[in-house]
């Protein structure tokens, strides 16, 4: 019996240390999601090359040693962003994703139809902020809602063999990504109507 309950009280305060130690490491796990660990070696609202996988040293998990892979790791608070990102000869991705690393949009180099995937990035009160004329013709352009104002987009170039690295890095090279140099107005107010003109004065009786 009282073996047994010296295993009861051990378990007891097992449970009670790992439960303490849970506790205080959230706060050191959770600063460690993608993001936080992108941030160091990324700059924000521009394309940064992350080096090639290396199993000892990845910056990201998952990573395939035949993609180069760059990020963009955007904040809309400052305006929307326009996003150019030049295909390679073999595929290339684009893969977006929330600040709490929930993938909400992909395209690639088929999909896209295109020799230049080219969209603009913006939350949904920047698009529903759209001046009419504007939004008539942004049927003509891609434009991708996104659900939070920060988050990353992931962009990957395929190098079917090794010697075409040098190539597939080039493509993402050449990407862009920044915040639109003239921000999207709000909506207008209509221009307040003209005034009439005077009437004419009355013609003088001979």
């Amino acid at each position: 019996m009282i073996r047994l309950l010296l295993t009861i009280i051990a378990g007891v305060l097992l449970g009670g240390v790992v439960h303490l130690v849970s506790v205080l490491a959230l706060p050191s796990i959770a600063s460690q999601d993608a993001y936080s660990r992108l941030t160091p070696m990324t700059k924000l609202n521009e394309v940064t090359q992350l080096p090639l996988a290396d199993p000892n040293n990845s910056p990201m998990p998952l990573m395939d040693p035949a993609f180069a892979v760059a990020i963009c790791r955007y904040d809309l608070s400052t305006g929307p962003i326009k996003l150019t990102v030049p295909v390679s000869q073999a595929y290339t991705s684009v893969s977006f994703y929330t600040r709490q690393e929930i993938a909400y949009y992909a395209i690639n180099d088929r999909s896209a139809g295109k020799k230049v995937i080219e969209l603009d990035l913006m939350t949904e009160q920047q698009h529903s902020d759209l001046p009419e004329d504007e939004d008539i013709t942004s049927a003509d352009r891609l434009i991708i809602d996104s659900p939070t104002t920060t988050g990353l987009i992931l962009l990957k170039a395929l190098a079917p063999e090794p010697g075409l690295m040098p190539q597939a890095q080039a493509s993402l090279a050449a990407a862009k990504c920044k915040v639109q140099s003239e921000p999207t107005a709000a909506k207008q107010d209509a221009p307040p109507p003209v005034a009439p003109a005077p009437a004419p004065p009355p013609a003088r009786k001979r």
